[in-house]
């Protein structure tokens, strides 16, 4: 079953997907790790407070970038609809938030990780939980 699930992923119907998405989520993670550092480092926020700041401007950035490219086939267009696409995208990624600073400050506090390193760990941990949330319900 896993094996399925992988070759499907790699060349199955929602492959070119999924590529689309691991690169729009590469391009939002590098903005989101530049804005906590510009949060922590400049302005000398706590790391939770400015993971969260950060998160909520690259769910933003990442709901445009996928609407306008991942998901193209089934975009939300007119303003109704994507403003809608953009809430329910808030939602879905708003429930992965807490798992995303909860694994950030455990590895930081608990396990002394840097908290830039950390927040790469937390953004693969939720990163395929908001892949299948967006890809059934935003545009589903």
């Amino acid at each position: 079953m896993i094996r399925a699930v992988l070759r499907d992923l790699a060349s199955g119907p929602i492959a070119v997907q999924m590529r689309r998405f691991v690169v729009v989520g590469a391009l939002t993670a590098g903005l989101q790790l530049a804005l906590l550092w510009l949060f922590v480092d400049t302005a000398g926020l706590n790391y939770i407070v400015g993971a969260t700041i950060a998160i909520e401007i690259t769910i933003i950035c990442s709901y445009v970038l996928n609407n306008a490219w991942t998901f193209r086939a089934s975009q939300n267009t007119g303003v109704s609809e994507y403003l809608a696409g953009l809430l329910k995208t808030n939602l879905v990624r708003g429930t992965a938030i807490p798992t995303q600073l909860g694994v950030l400050a455990a590895l930081v506090e608990w396990a002394g990780v840097m908290y830039l390193i950390a927040n790469v760990a937390a953004i693969l941990v939720s990163g395929l939980y908001r892949f299948v949330l967006d890809a059934r319900w935003t545009w589903g």
